[in-house]
């Protein structure tokens, strides 16, 4: 999803992209934004200002260190805010995209505060003063990884100057924020320069493993890892499916079985199933209109299978909507699969979403569902909703720990931040950000001794076991 806004868990599908090519119940009464005279509405949490007017949207954005517009379209920002409904009380109403999407609740104000739209050039002292302030009220995991960051970063104040170059400012902003190690922040510069101002995250686990391996063989990360994707694909289809499998979807999808009795589905990217034109994205609804008929198929297929491997070990993430959508096709009647809220959304109680019973092909037999550390942000959704299902038993090892919806911050400059502001908890209440969620029984699926093939002679050892398993 390219939205300037708000881009939840795109950077991770475009990744993926570019490697393949190379190689809650809603309440009623929903309707859209009004059209009548100007409203100014503040979010809990998020940090935005909302103005609706018979001519459309406008945001701003609020912090202790000043208030600035957003440049977003109205009509980009009607993809997240265009469907309205009214508050708990008079003066409060939520605004999300559409129904079963992330509300988020609004108070009613008099008018813009004075000063958010007066024309202004933002110096490097004012712009670590947004910077600092935009993390301090909205980043939610300080205590899980980074604890002492925010004094971290106040003791880099002395070195920013009226005269500061563009340059050093951004990478003084780029090396606090590494020292995160979160997957969902991230720092952009759209302007001219944007080719030689680069924020990197730093690699861990398997990713940390690649860039090993690319460092001793001296090509570069992406070579190493367009060859070692191309190596867990064809272990699937040889190895996991022995020739006979599926990969559809835009090459997102492979399902088959990989042992008598034993279906196979493995899911890449909770998002990237139609192919991107003139660089649009697919909607989320669009993404699930070719999704779903190959679940249809899949699921058909399984229809007499004594167990089902679901494998996300390589998922890099998505739309929650279609985690949510994959995860009922093994749902037997609804569940909670998880609750979410903001940090600084004060009053504003947890989102709870349900997991619905499909009325399209389903399997509700027993699931073994694979993970790894590669498994990240709407793939991390899915585990959630899958492991609140008591037919699944989840194997391989922990997740990535990168749970929340990405929040886009645009600075005064033209610069854009992204960073987590959102607690997912699971089922039982449990928040697993920064730890990813642990399996039940262990499985290396990326061994250091053998990174290319390990995966696949590990599905091929589990698919055969839960054979062995059912004979008995």
């Amino acid at each position: 999803m390219n939205v300037p806004l708000r881009r939840p868990r795109a950077a991770f599908l475009l990744l993926l992209a570019g490697l393949l090519t190379a190689c809650a119940t809603p309440r009623v009464a929903s309707k859209p934004v009004s059209a009548s005279g100007p409203e100014v509405w503040r979010s809990r949490g998020y940090g935005w200002l909302l103005t609706v007017t018979p001519e459309g949207l406008r945001l701003h954005h609020e912090t202790a260190a000043g208030c600035y517009p957003d440049p977003t379209s109205s009509s980009e920002l009607k993809q997240m805010f265009g469907v309205q409904e009214p508050g708990p009380v008079e003066g409060v109403r939520e605004f999300f995209a559409a129904p079963g999407e992330t509300r988020y609740r609004f108070d009613r104000i008099a008018a813009i505060p004075d000063g958010c739209d007066v024309p202004h050039v933002w110096s490097a002292p004012e712009l670590f003063d947004v910077f600092r302030a935009t993390f301090a009220e909205h980043y939610a995991y300080f205590p899980e990884r980074g604890p002492d960051w925010l004094a971290r970063l106040e003791a880099e104040r002395p070195r920013v100057s009226l005269g500061m170059d563009g340059r050093a400012l951004f990478t003084l902003f780029a090396d606090a924020l590494r020292t995160l190690g979160d997957a969902h922040v991230e720092l952009l510069a759209d302007d001219a320069r944007s080719d030689t101002l680069t924020y990197e995250e730093r690699a861990t686990g398997t990713f940390a493993l690649l860039e090993q391996e690319a460092r001793r063989t001296g090509r570069t990360s992406k070579a190493v890892q367009k060859e070692w994707l191309a190596a867990y694909r064809d272990g699937i289809l040889q190895t996991v499916l022995r020739g006979q499998g599926h990969h559809v979807a835009n090459q997102r999808v492979f399902w088959g079985f990989a042992a008598p009795g034993v279906g196979y589905l493995n899911v890449m990217t909770m998002g990237g199933f139609v192919a991107a034109t003139d660089g649009d994205d697919a909607t989320p609804e669009q993404e699930l209109a070719a999704l779903e008929p190959v679940l249809d198929e899949a699921m058909a297929a399984f229809a007499g299978a004594t167990a089902v491997i679901v494998d996300v070990s390589n998922n890099r993430g998505g739309h929650d909507v279609v985690a949510r959508a994959i995860a009922a096709r093994f749902a037997d009647r609804p569940r909670l699969a998880y609750s979410k809220w903001a940090r600084g959304a004060k009053d504003a109680p947890p989102q709870e979403f349900i997991l619905t019973p499909t009325s399209r092909p389903a399997f509700h037999g027993p699931v073994q569902l694979v993970t790894s550390d590669v498994t990240v942000s709407a793939g991390e959704v899915f585990t959630l909703a899958m492991r609140a299902l008591p037919q699944v038993r989840h194997v391989g090892t922990r997740t990535r720990g990168s749970f929340s919806d990405v929040l886009v911050k645009p600075l005064p400059n033209g610069w854009t931040v992204h960073l987590s502001n959102e607690h997912y908890t699971d089922a039982k209440g449990e928040d697993f950000e920064a730890r990813g969620a642990p399996p039940q029984q262990p499985l290396d699926v990326f061994p250091e001794a053998d990174l290319s093939h390990g995966h696949a002679r590990a599905i091929r050892v589990l698919a055969d076991s839960l054979t062995v398993r059912d004979a008995k």
